[in-house]
């Protein structure tokens, strides 16, 4: 997120005392385990009609070892299909990643991990169909391991039906323990403290985080229920980066930004359920796309490192005249068209893959994306409460507080009103009408999935001449922080301003962490906001707080309904 938005929302609630107010709990971690064991569980992904890419960590090891892998089409391993042996050791984590072919499409499969005797933990995943009249993908982003339990994930473990999980990024969170650091209010009184309790830097740092984050098991229970197709956002690396730099990341503190970047993607890589580049291609262009028979194709992009421009950012970007602030000059910026975020290599990708699907017959093309697509203007407040209520408001709030939110009121007064989020695709508006040009150009069925906001969306996609183009389903946060302008501004809601100032929203929430549960037809998708009521307690109900549907038209998906 940008630094007017998400980093707002942590100023705000550090200003109000709320990141960093719990006392601090010490956490005890898990009694060592001599010799070899499979502490982080195992895990599947990638998967396609005749392969999927199996993954574990072996801990307790100090040399290069055989790990022996098995695949069965029963959890008792009666009757073993595929099996060999993987070869581990420090160079890379001793982590085990596996492309297993030769499998059927359509198949569920189970499978697990041997060393020195130690069984794994038995997973399964199914690969994908030649044929199918359904498909249902829960779709997950942003946990914040000290923010709270992983309730959402072990939902998604305890689904009826799940051909696939996909995540849209933030995995996992960079931040230390710090008394003021993202989430560690919960953090210390949950006693889930970051290790190591520094913000992560190094090639260690970042294999520590992942460790610690799939040691969690509800994590675990959630990898090992179906195959996960997956993409980093900004988190598994540091806040906010684009082509050469990052919000949060400060060279003559953290060294050169392209060597954290290298080493955070090759923890991600060697982390991950996910198929490895190929031989010259980089590790950040993870953008592919996976088919389930001729119902849909699942196009996950990439939108951080390969081609982003910088964010633009109200505070630095707004340039200061003689009689106030030059918005029409900042205007002229953001609609620069040399702002990019996909690039012109993955546009071409993503052109010619659009075209082939649904040339193909291809009924819906899903694009898992990272950051919320839709036209999203700022709340203005001064339409809600008036002028006379809001300066009221204002001088009554504390001075540190009121910094932050009188910035925010007069931008979002402007009479042509400006983006809430500038690291959202509003922040790159002629980029969008470009994947909007693909997307028509290809005639597809588009259902646009979007995480990053820790809020839920459920928005009608318009081009600039007011053509209906795609739909789009946000996601909110497993785990991070929803509410927060509404602890700014007492009994404020944002999602329902958001709702009434923004045509293409049509329903939005900030209540309740979670997941979305997508279900695709020939004849309609159907989206679900899936919610935990706590991230603070193991004690939880699942509710499903949202449904959205669309119908498959001839060239593109259908108007979005709220049922």
């Amino acid at each position: 997120m940008t630094t007017d938005y998400r980093l707002n929302r942590r100023k705000a609630l550090m200003a109000l005392g709320l990141a960093g107010a719990a006392p601090a709990v010490s956490a005890t971690g898990p009694a060592p385990v001599k010799g070899a064991h499979f502490r982080h569980g195992v895990a599947a992904g990638d998967p396609l009609n005749d392969r999927l890419v199996l993954w574990t960590r072996v801990s307790g090891l100090e040399a290069m070892t055989a790990v022996t892998w098995q695949i069965a089409t029963d959890a008792g391993f009666k009757t073993i299909l595929r099996s060999g042996q993987f070869y581990t050791d420090a160079g890379r984590d001793y982590t085990v990643k596996v492309d297993v072919a030769g499998l059927k499409p359509g198949t569920v499969y189970h499978y697990r991990f041997i060393c020195d005797g130690v069984e794994s933990p038995v997973g399964q995943a199914k690969t994908l169909p030649e044929k199918t009249e359904r498909v249902i993908m829960a779709v997950a982003s942003c946990s914040l391991h000290p923010n709270g339990y992983f309730n959402a994930y072990r939902a998604i473990a305890d689904l009826d039906e799940a051909d696939v999980v996909v995540h849209l990024g933030d995995y996992l969170y960079e931040y230390g323990a710090g008394l003021t650091d993202y989430g560690m209010g919960n953090g210390r009184m949950l006693g889930r403290v970051p290790d190591p309790p520094h913000e992560i830097v190094s090639l260690a740092d970042y294999r520590t985080r992942h460790a610690q984050y799939k040691s969690d098991l509800d994590l675990q229970a959630a990898h090992a229920r179906a195959a996960w197709i997956c993409v980093f956002d900004d988190h598994e690396i540091c806040n906010d980066p684009w082509t050469s730099g990052a919000e949060n990341h400060q060279p003559d503190r953290e060294g050169d930004f392209m060597v954290r970047k290298a080493v955070a993607l090759r923890a991600y890589r060697e982390w991950m359920p996910i198929r490895d580049p190929q031989p010259g291609q980089l590790n950040e262009a993870i953008y592919r796309s996976f088919r389930f028979g001729t119902l849909a194709e699942l196009f996950m992009t990439e939108t951080r490192l390969l081609a982003r421009s910088k964010q633009l950012d109200y505070q630095t970007d707004v340039p200061k005249t003689a009689t106030g602030l030059d918005f029409d000059a900042f205007r002229v910026k953001l609609n620069d068209p040399a702002r990019e975020l996909l690039g012109q290599a993955q546009r071409d990708w993503l052109g010619a893959a659009l075209t082939a699907s649904t040339k193909d017959g291809v009924r819906w093309q899903v694009l898992g994306n990272q950051v919320v697509m839709a036209k999203v203007a700022g709340p203005n407040i001064r339409k809600v409460y008036g002028d006379a209520q809001v300066q009221k408001l204002l001088d009554s709030l504390p001075g540190n507080v009121r910094a932050i939110v009188e910035p925010l009121v007069l931008t979002f007064s402007q009479d042509d009103a400006l983006p809430l989020n500038l690291d959202a695709w509003d922040g790159y508006p002629a980029e969008r009408e470009r994947l909007y040009d693909l997307i028509k150009a290809a005639k597809a069925r588009a259902i646009v999935l979007s995480g990053d906001s820790h809020q839920a969306w459920a928005n009608q996609l318009h081009d600039t001449t007011g053509a209906e183009v795609a739909v789009e389903i946000g996601v909110t946060a497993i785990s991070s922080p929803t509410i927060w302008f509404d602890k700014i501004i007492p009994n404020f809601d944002l999602p329902k301003v958001l709702t009434d100032q923004n045509a293409e929203v049509l329903a939005a929430s900030t209540d309740r962490n979670g997941f979305v549960r997508l279900t695709l037809t020939t004849e309609r998708a159907e989206a679900e906001w899936v919610s935990v009521s706590s991230i603070t307690s193991r004690d939880y109900n699942v509710t499903t707080d949202g449904r959205f549907r669309t119908e498959a038209l001839t060239d593109r998906a259908g108007p979005l309904q709220v049922l």
